[in-house]
């Protein structure tokens, strides 16, 4: 449950823009295979702002309560995908 969690506090500052850009394919193409792989590209440039930059540090944090950097994205991507996937299915009755 402490890793879950863990995980959910790397995710928080992902969330607000995560939000916008669903919100934004939701508007322009609400359909799910395109919001997944730009969630999945977004996933990919953060491993790379993290891990290219002075952010590195957090990414020791979670080395040492034992989630790799590989098993922190990939959980990350799954949570955001549960999101975006409610949140465009809501999307779509509205429209």
């Amino acid at each position: 449950m402490q890793r879950l969690l863990a995980i959910l506090a790397f995710y928080k500052p992902f969330v607000v823009s995560s939000f916008i850009v669903t919100a934004i394919i939701g508007f322009f193409n609400p359909h799910l295979a395109p919001a997944i792989v730009t969630k999945l590209f977004l996933t990919v440039f953060a491993w790379y702002y993290v891990s290219e930059t002075p952010n590195k540090r957090k990414l020791t944090f979670y080395k040492n309560i034992g989630i790799s950097p590989l098993k922190l994205f990939s959980s990350m991507f799954i949570v955001d995908c549960i999101l975006t996937v409610g949140f465009l299915i809501v999307f779509k009755e509205f429209t």
